[in-house]
């Protein structure tokens, strides 16, 4: 049963990760225009976004 339940997740990691990358590239772009319009807000906002998707991807690839 602990095997089923590993590869499932280990399907589910295969699946999520390309989803995580778009998400890190689009918080990233959103980063970007916010620095060029010098919004602060939503500079901190997106960097907080970001941190999220990196340690959710971090959770992944161990």
């Amino acid at each position: 049963m602990k095997q089923v339940i590993q590869t499932l997740k280990r399907t589910d990691a295969e699946r999520r990760i390309p989803v995580l990358r778009l998400e890190i590239d689009y918080e990233l772009a959103t980063l970007h225009e916010a620095m060029v319009n010098e919004n602060l807000e939503e500079i901190e906002a997106a960097k907080q976004r970001l941190e999220r998707l990196r340690q959710e991807m971090l959770r992944l690839e161990a």
